[in-house]
């Protein structure tokens, strides 16, 4: 390591509603992101610590002002987060990169509409949302579904211990990223820690799923919790709200706008049934620098 030269990076951490991120600057400075890099800046022990590494960059299309791109803390690069697009907007203004408001966000999927407010809440129009399982994409060949409201319900079967249920019914949403959304009757007792990997990780999932765990309080309030593809349990999760929201609303649970609670803070979805915008914080805690190939050389010694 000596004889290379130093890579530091600048960076802030940040976060919405709990999920916290490492935000980077690709505007003004070089960032070549790898997997190994992601892992390193998201290790909690190790490194600086962070559910996703989020990226800022120049735009590739004329219609978006930036480039919005995702890092799971495993490394993997991901469609969306909403709780991302928040902080992005946030960082971009406070960063100085540009005053526009609202802004267009380039990802991989599409473009995001993002307007910080007065209030210090940010909302995000989270684009298309699809319920067709090959959107996920999500194998239901032989699986048992049934009817509820306008939504489809599937069966999934799990390999799960003794005393927890074998099967769970799951409402499929794609947000750009894949979601599965079951209801539970208490998200405290929820055995999320145990569910959560197995439907995430399940075979019949070809990119693996965000596993979300809704608590209907009553039409216009949800509880909820979400196993994050690539993350594990996050204090809240952004796409998961929505995703929660839409299933609930066409099973005819709730109606919208629907305050939804995390444990993390609050998150406020509204949906018409095509148009999906959610509202919540976006904060900055710390800025620093980190020499990235340093750290990524020092966890392959504690390893």
């Amino acid at each position: 390591m000596g004889d290379n030269p130093v890579m530091n990076w600048n960076f802030t951490k940040m976060h919405g509603a709990g999920n916290d991120f490492v935000v980077l600057d690709g505007v003004r400075q070089t960032i070549e992101m790898t997997p190994e890099r992601a892992r390193a800046l998201g290790d909690r022990h190790f490194g600086i610590g962070a559910d996703q590494i989020l990226l800022v960059e120049r735009a590739t299309r004329p219609d978006a002002d930036f480039r919005y791109r995702i890092f799971n803390s495993d490394g993997s690069e991901v469609e969306h987060c909403g709780n991302g697009a928040r902080c992005f907007v946030r960082f971009v203004h406070e960063q100085g990169l540009s005053d526009r408001n609202p802004l267009r966000a380039e990802i991989a999927t599409g473009i995001l509409v993002l307007d910080e407010g007065d209030d210090e809440q940010v909302t995000v129009e989270m684009g298309s949302t699809r319920f067709d399982p090959p959107a996920l994409p999500f194998d239901t060949a032989g699986l048992a579904s049934q009817r509820e409201g306008e939504d489809t319900l599937w069966e999934l079967p799990l390999d799960a211990p003794a005393g927890l249920p074998a099967t769970v019914l799951l409402s499929a949403v794609a947000i750009s990223n894949p979601h599965a959304v079951q209801v539970v009757d208490n998200v405290d007792t929820a055995p999320v820690a145990i569910l959560g990997p197995l439907i995430e990780t399940h075979p019949r999932f070809a990119r693996r799923v965000n596993a979300g765990f809704m608590q209907v309080v009553d039409r216009h309030n949800i509880r909820l919790r979400v196993f994050e593809r690539g993350a594990g349990e996050t204090l809240a999760c952004g796409t998961g709200a929505c995703a929660a929201v839409a299933a609930g609303i066409r099973r005819g649970l709730l109606e919208s706008p629907v305050r939804v609670q995390t444990r993390g803070g609050v998150l406020t979805i509204a949906w018409n049934g095509e148009q999906l915008r959610m509202t919540g914080p976006a904060e900055s805690v710390f800025t620093g620098q980190v020499d990235i190939d340093k750290l990524v050389f020092s966890m392959a010694l504690n390893r």
